[in-house]
This record gives structure tokens, C-alpha cells and sequence, in this order.
């Protein structure tokens, strides 16, 4: 029988698939994406027909040395990549590389594609396979030369006007734009005072409240009362001619229809469990692939859920076919539909899909599995199931009731209202949660009223309001917002908040995001002079035409021709923008102490503040928040409740912490450092009392039930247990962690000690040396040879990339020699040695298109020489 190889990304898939499929079948993991674009200029050509350089990925090589091995053993070799673009392109890549190294003769490959990890989806995948889709390795493609031809071209432009580190992407600027424009029309609000007016009273020993909706014939709109002087005009107005009674003028009923959401998709699975769970949208992904990919469930290793990567939200016929009969069998004929519950795809930009997220078996009841899984698996799961369960459920019905009354004269109407479930449908089995919204389905009680019925007022007031501003997004939020506006895809949005929050462009503080002042900058800076390319429209066509290319509708090639001819005209012409126009913003007020200049808003090293542009000879300043920038040394945020003592703000050598009263003799008194992400304007009362209540007690470990903390040190945020301490990451909150995540995070393998380098960001282009990461005495720094350079914000210790590296390695370089000769003290270069073998492939477009024409010439923009 002939021997097959069988190729997966992840090794946790390959153990599942081996017992499928038998000692016939090899089965091995590529962990991933196995090539990625050189990191230098000129990766993506767009003079050359755009043509793609790709180079092996160092962390992989081992992984493909492996799979080309036993390719020679093997007959038939099945790609069983992702279902998706990105799977294609992997199973895509990994047949160039095989063909390059001249392994596949008398080889069959062929491409696997299956949604579930299931025997039988397995089995049948492999008895059908099919050639790779050239349309989905195109758009993937795609997608790539235009996420770096933003990034290469935008990401050196902010060094330059803005500070060293930023970055910009093609949806991860406007995913910031809608972070800041919330946050601009915070700013901009003015809230508004109101008064709504009610009176409480109870018949047959049931309370209730009415509000007041029409006075003297008039209909009420928000702020008619709008003062406490006409609340009380109307209130005394009511008393003197009501003669505390009201009459019943007006009874309504009605039915109201409740039906259930669809099965998941990757967008609503993300938002349902932040809310629902309080995950983030990165550790939702990571416990639904786990799911996928297979858990032991007492002697088989089977997927619980269907691919978690997907815009449908449809279910296939056998799915329904059995959702349906579980639920007659377990809830009874009156919880079924006569027909089955289609729903419509609802996704600005649906990619290819197969069907939703749901479980293999719907026979496998979170009850029958919780056994198996650890807390996060088990909580997602169950949520999973319900909400495919419900979605083929009959809808609750509840029965409404408006009673209208009259107090002193039929002009003043006053409306109760109430509601009873009284068939309960899919609430049966499960309960969408909201974000930012009332739910409008809780049980309300009224009595029971009929025309005429007199009662009388126990009570007649009013209640003053306060208009408030739009709420900041919160994960959940965000989420909805990206696919509403088809800025990106659902699989990348965890990615997108997770890029933002490591930039430092936004924090997540009380689970909403807020901005920062360098993401306020960056943004304004890109909205004003790049406005075109973070538009939501823009970025959502561009999407549309990915999907375009991907059902072979477009050529991918003149999607980037057209993309890049302006772009690249842009960049050139923004050059030229100072950099006091991008950090400065004037203000419509003149300096209090030289009254010659008007101040301006600027970018500082600790934020925002607003200053005199006479400096040196006028030096006012003030922060923001318009106290003294004189005394922004210390600054006093307010009373800690618990011991009555001031909290004082204040700098130290390690940056900016709080301090909780006076030293007291030899008591010190209590100090916690301000973490990073918090910028010291930000701090206030409440921010205050979350950072003294550090360390936060998060309960007995489950293995010897000493305690688990979380607190933050002079390092950040982290977790300990037992004298053992890890890092909590960036995107993840020291308030919010729970107690599983900590025992998680303290399971994680420590990076290897000593001081060695904390991670090769890859080879120097120029002779293929290593380019390292190092943590200094004085701060983390890059090293190339004998080149050391220094990172110029320390938070670029988990983000810096290998062409950052090359950029500061290059500027120091150029510092430290003589121009036209060689450093003092250096020693004539030796011969070189022979190249190494080359790993980088130059890749024309996949399918040979017509050439383009060369109107215009843009050249991508280079990084700086060393001088």
C-alpha cells in the first residue's frame, strides 16, 4: 500500500489526526507559517510587477528540513492546512519550497480541507482531496504586500515626525481612528441636566411606578423639565389638582416575540465571550482552537467544535438534522419550529466559509465532557453548544402591558409598564448577553387594571438626570465596530486590539479602552495628512475586493497597482511635514504670563501638555488638566477611604507611583509604582484606589492551596505564587486577571537564564549575521557584530522587529565612524568568507498575469543608509 505524508500546522492536530488514520499515514506540523517577506526594503516590489521575496522562517527551518525528510519516504503527500487563506498559503508555500528542493519527483500532492476534527470529516476529507486554490493563496498574498507596504512606508514616516518605535497598518489605523474619535466626542461632550417625574403606588399588594409622559396636553420630551425649578413647578402643579389619586384611563396588552441569535461565527464568539466570560479576544481564540484541535475525552482524542474561524452562520443539514431531534427528545415538541431556523449573514465582508461555529456532537452535552476539560474550555464550550442548541429553538413570548393614567385632569398622563414570560423558547437553554444596552426582556409585574380604576399615590417625585457621553469601547464593543465597518476579518481582530495595546496607543482601563496621548497624536497625524487610507469605507472596499480575488472575480496584481500609485505619492509628498506641526496643535488662548504667543497642545515624554512656543525666554506651562505644570512633580489625587490619608501622586527614579499619607517615625508609608500603561494625567480617585488595593489576593492555588497574587513591580504587572513570578501580558489587566489565567501563566516555562541574548530578531541583510535582542543594565538594546544599539522606549522590548533593529543599528553606526574612512582603532575588514547557503526565494506573482503598465514609477520607501 502506498505510504502517505500528511501535513498539518499545529503538532496538538497531528496526535488527533494519527489515530484516525493509522500507521499508513505520517503525520507532521509546520507550527504555522513556514516562509514570510525578507524584512528589508524591497520584499514587495511594486517595479518589478510586484513581484514577493520570501525567505524560510527561522523559528520553522527545523520543522521543513523534517517534512522534506520524509517527503522522500512518501508517495502521496496531503497538505491538511487551515481551512482558510492563510492555511492555503501555507500548504501553497510549503509545495514551492518542496519543488525547489527537487523532492516531489513521482510524488502525488494533493490538498486536504476538513472543518471538523472528527474521524469521519477526516476520513471523507482525505478520500476527496483537491488541488490548492491559486484564488485564495492570491488574495492571501495580497493582503500580505499591502500590509507591508503600509507598514514599511507609514512605520519610518511616525519615527521621523513623531518618536522612534510607532508603527501604523492598514487596519490597525483605523481601529485606533475609532478608538479616538469615541474619545474626541467624550471631550466634546456637555452633558445636560433633565427630570423625569413618577409616582409610586400598589394595588392588591404589588408595587409599582409610573412616569409622567404628557403634561397639560403636551407631550414630554427629554428635557422638558429641565431644571429643579420646573420639577418642582410641575410636582406642586400635580399635588394641588390630583388630590393624590390617579385613574386608570388606558389598558394595553400585546405579545411580544423574543427570537433566539445565530450559531456563532468568530466576530459574535469573540464578543459573547468577553462579556459573557471576561476573556479577551486573544484568549477566546486560543481556548476555541484548543477545542478544535482535540481534547482526550476518556480513551478518544476527538475536535469538540467545529473551525473557529468563520463568517457564516449557517449550519449544515446534518447538523440541524440532529440539533432538531435533541431538542424534541430533551425539551419537547413545543421548543421545535415546524421549520428549520435559516439566518442571513449579516458580516460587511463574509469571507469563504464553510458553516458556524458548533459542536461536532451535538450529543456531546457540556455535562458529558466538563469532566475533561480544564474551566476555560469547559465555559466556552458550554457556551458554544447552548447557543447552537437555542438557535433551532422556538422563540420566548412574553405578554406586555401599558396602563396609561390620568392625575388631575386628562392633559397629565402618566404610563406603567410591565411584562410577563409565558413561554420561555430558547430561554430554555440560553440568554445572549448585551453590551452597552439594557436588557429590554426582564420580568416586570404590573397588577391587574381595568378603564376607571381609581388608586392612590403613595408617592409623587422627581428624579434629575444627567445626559451622558457615548461610553469608551469595550473589547466586546470594539469588535462589533470592526465588523460593522469591515475593517478587517474576525480571525485578525484579536491581533488588531492586541498590536494597539503593545504599541501603547490605547489602554484597557475598567475593561474600556482609552487612548493614549501618543495614539491621539499618531492618529491625528494619519487621519489629516493619510485621511484616505484609515477611512472606514476605504478599508472595508479594499477587504471587499480580497474577497474579490479570492473567488476569482479580481487579479490581485492590479489590486495593488491601484492601491500603490497613490499611496506612494502620498508618502512622498508628507515628507515634508514638520515635525512641530504633527506634536503641536495651537490653542485659541494667549500665554498667561508673556501674552505675546498663543499656547499650544504638545507631545511630551510623559504626555500631553500645553506650553508657551516662546520657550526659552517664556517658560508657562500647565497640564492638561489645567493644574500647574510646575508642580506636576506632585500632585494629590484624594482620600483613600479605608485609612483616611491623602493620596499623593508623585516621581521617583523609576517613574511615577502613589503614596498613601506621611511617613509616620520608622513607618514608611504605603507606595505603589504607576504602571506603564497608565499615564500619570490619567491617574484619578478611582484609578488610585484600584493600584493601593495591590496586591490583589486571587485565591489558593489548586495544586497546594497557597495563595495566588497579582500586583505590580518595578518591572510591571505580575503573578505569584510561592516565591514563583511571571509577567502578566500587556494585553491583560493585573484588576481583571482570575485566578485559572494566573495558575497559567505560572505554568509557562521560564525563558532561558544568563546573558545571552533575550531573542535573534533574524539576519543582517548585509552579511547574514545575527541581529539580537539584549536586556542591558541601562535598558534592553539591539546588537549586530560589535554595533550595539539602544532601544528608545523600553515597551519596544516585545515589539521591536528585525527592520527596526536594522534602522537603529544603522543610525549608530553611522554616529560612531569617520565619514570616508574607517573608525579609529578599527582593523582592516578581512575577505569575506563564502555566502552561506541562500535561504531567501524570489517569488514572481503565483499566476502569470499580463504586464501592467508603467505610467508610474513609485519606489517603496528605503530605510536610511548609515551615514
Amino acid at each position: 500500500m502506498a505510504s502517505h505524508l500528511l501535513i498539518v500546522e499545529s503538532p496538538s492536530k497531528a496526535k488527533t489526526l494519527k489515530k484516525y488514520l493509522g500507521k499508513d499515514y505520517e503525520i507532521l506540523a509546520s507550527y504555522g507559517h513556514v516562509r514570510d517577506l525578507v524584512p528589508k526594503t524591497g520584499a514587495v516590489d511594486p517595479d518589478d510587477n510586484f513581484r514577493m521575496t520570501y525567505e524560510l522562517i527561522d523559528r520553522n527551518s527545523k520543522h521543513v528540513d523534517s517534512i522534506t525528510k520524509a517527503v522522500k519516504n512518501a508517495d502521496i503527500i496531503l497538505l491538511a492546512t487551515d481551512p482558510d487563506r492563510e492555511g492555503e498559503a501555507i500548504a501553497w508555500h510549503l509545495s514551492e519550497i518542496l519543488k525547489s528542493r527537487k523532492v516531489l519527483k513521482d510524488k502525488k500532492m494533493k490538498r486536504v480541507v476538513f472543518y471538523e476534527i472528527t474521524e469521519g470529516a477526516v476520513v471523507d476529507a482525505v478520500k476527496n482531496p483537491r488541488a490548492i486554490s491559486m484564488d485564495l493563496v492570491n488574495a492571501q498574498q495580497a493582503r500580505r504586500a499591502l500590509d507591508y507596504l503600509v507598514g514599511f512606508n507609514l512605520s519610518p514616516l511616525l519615527w521621523k515626525k513623531i518618536r522612534r518605535g510607532l508603527s501604523a497598518g492598514r487596519v490597525q489605523s483605523p481601529a485606533l481612528r475609532l478608538i479616538c474619535e469615541r474619545e474626541n466626542e467624550i471631550d466634546a461632550f456637555k452633558s445636560q441636566e433633565y427630570w423625569s417625574i413618577h409616582f409610586d403606588s400598589e394595588k392588591d399588594r404589588l408595587a409599582f411606578t409610573a412616569r409622567l409622559t404628557h403634561f397639560e396636553g403636551d407631550k414630554l420630551d427629554q428635557f422638558a423639565v429641565g431644571d429643579a425649578k420646573r420639577n418642582e413647578e410641575v410636582i406642586s402643579f400635580l399635588e394641588k389638582h390630583g388630590h393624590g389619586s390617579a385613574r386608570v384611563r388606558e389598558v394595553e396588552k400585546k405579545r411580544k416575540l423574543k427570537s433566539p441569535a445565530a450559531p456563532f461565527t468568530t466576530s459574535t464568539l469573540q464578543q459573547e465571550a468577553v462579556r459573557k466570560l471576561g476573556f479577551s479576544t486573544d484568549r477566546a481564540m486560543k481556548v476555541a482552537q484548543s477545542l478544535y484541535e482535540g481534547v482526550n475525552i476518556g480513551r478518544t482524542v476527538t475536535g469538540l467544535i467545529t473551525y473557529m474561524r468563520t463568517d457564516s452562520v449557517t449550519l449544515s443539514k446534518e447538523a440541524m438534522t440532529d440539533i432538531r431531534g435533541f431538542i424534541t427528545k430533551n425539551y419537547g415538541p413545543e421548543f421545535l419550529p415546524k421549520a428549520p431556523v435559516f439566518y442571513a449573514n449579516k458580516t460587511k465582508n463574509a469571507q469563504e466559509a464553510h458553516e458556524a461555529i458548533r459542536p461536532t456532537s451535538i450529543s456531546r452535552t457540556p455535562e458529558s465532557v466538563a469532566a475533561f476539560l480544564n474551566d476555560e474550555q469547559r465555559k466556552l464550550y458550554e457556551m458554544i453548544w447552548k447557543r447552537a442548541v437555542s438557535s433551532q429553538m422556538m422563540p420566548a413570548q412574553f405578554d406586555t402591558v401599558a396602563v396609561d393614567f390620568t392625575v388631575g385632569g386628562d392633559g397629565n398622563v402618566f404610563r406603567a409598564t410591565g411584562q410577563t414570560m409565558i413561554f420561555a423558547g430558547f430561554y430554555k437553554v440560553y440568554h445572549e448577553d448585551e453590551d452597552d444596552s439594557a436588557a429590554d426582556d426582564e420580568e416586570k409585574r404590573l397588577p391587574q387594571f381595568k378603564e376607571g380604576d381609581t388608586v392612590s399615590i403613595n408617592k409623587l417625585y422627581g428624579e434629575q438626570h444627567f445626559t451622558q457621553p457615548p461610553p469608551r469601547y469595550s473589547e466586546a464593543s470594539l469588535v462589533k465596530a470592526l465588523e460593522q465597518y469591515g475593517i478587517g476579518r474576525p480571525s485578525t481582530y484579536a491581533s488588531i486590539i492586541s498590536t494597539l495595546q503593545k504599541r501603547e496607543y490605547v489602554i484597557l482601563d475598567k475593561k474600556r479602552f482609552t487612548p493614549t496621548d501618543v495614539g491621539r497624536v499618531v492618529n491625528k497625524f494619519l487621519s489629516e495628512h493619510f485621511a484616505h487610507w484609515v477611512d472606514y469605507e476605504f478599508t472595508a472596499k479594499l477587504e471587499d475586493e480580497l474577497d474579490d480575488i479570492s473567488n476569482g472575480k479580481e487579479e490581485w496584481i492590479p489590486v495593488l497597482e491601484r492601491f500603490w500609485k497613490d499611496f506612494s505619492k502620498q508618502v512622498g509628498e508628507k515628507e515634508s511635514v514638520s515635525r512641530k506641526e504633527v506634536t503641536q496643535e495651537e490653542m485659541d488662548e494667549v500665554c498667561p504670563k508673556c501674552g505675546k504667543h498663543k499656547l499650544t497642545l504638545r507631545l511630551g515624554r510623559r504626555g500631553r501638555f500645553i506650553g508657551c512656543p516662546g520657550y526659552p525666554e517664556c517658560d508657562y506651562t500647565r497640564n492638561v488638566d489645567g493644574s500647574d505644570g510646575a508642580s506636576a512633580e506632585k500632585r494629590e489625587i484624594g482620600i483613600d477611604p479605608k485609612t483616611e490619608k491623602v493620596i499623593q501622586l508623585l516621581f521617583g527614579p523609576f517613574g511615577p507611583y502613589l503614596q498613601v499619607g506621611e511617613m509616620e517615625g520608622e513607618k514608611k508609608p504605603k507606595r505603589v509604582s504607576v504602571p506603564k500603561n497608565i499615564l500619570p494625567d490619567n491617574v484619578n480617585l478611582d484609578i488610585a484606589l484600584m493600584l493601593i488595593a495591590l496586591p490583589r489576593d486571587l485565591g489558593p492555588h489548586p495544586e497546594d492551596s497557597k495563595k495566588v497574587y497579582a500586583n505590580i513591580g518595578r518591572f510591571g504587572p505580575y503573578v505569584s505564587h510561592d516565591g514563583q513570578f511571571k509577567s502578566i501580558p500587556k494585553d491583560e489587566s493585573v484588576f481583571d486577571i482570575a485566578l485559572e489565567r494566573a495558575v497559567a501563566l505560572l505554568k509557562e516555562p521560564k525563558a532561558a537564564g544568563g546573558r545571552g541574548a533575550l531573542k535573534v530578531l533574524g539576519k543582517h541583510p548585509e552579511d547574514g549575521q545575527a541581529v539580537s535582542l539584549y536586556a542591558g543594565k541601562y535598558g534592553p538594546y539591539v546588537k549586530h557584530g560589535k554595533v550595539n544599539a539602544t532601544l528608545p522606549d523600553e515597551g519596544m522590548i516585545k515589539t521591536v522587529t528585525l527592520e527596526e533593529a536594522i534602522e537603529l543599528l544603522a543610525a549608530k553606526a553611522g554616529r560612531g565612524g569617520k565619514k570616508g574612512g574607517k573608525a579609529k582603532g578599527a582593523k582592516a575588514a578581512k575577505p569575506a568568507k563564502a555566502a552561506p547557503k541562500a535561504k531567501a526565494v524570489v517569488e514572481a506573482p503565483a499566476v502569470t498575469k499580463p504586464k501592467m503598465k508603467k505610467k508610474v514609477k513609485p519606489k517603496a520607501a528605503k530605510l536610511k543608509k548609515a551615514a
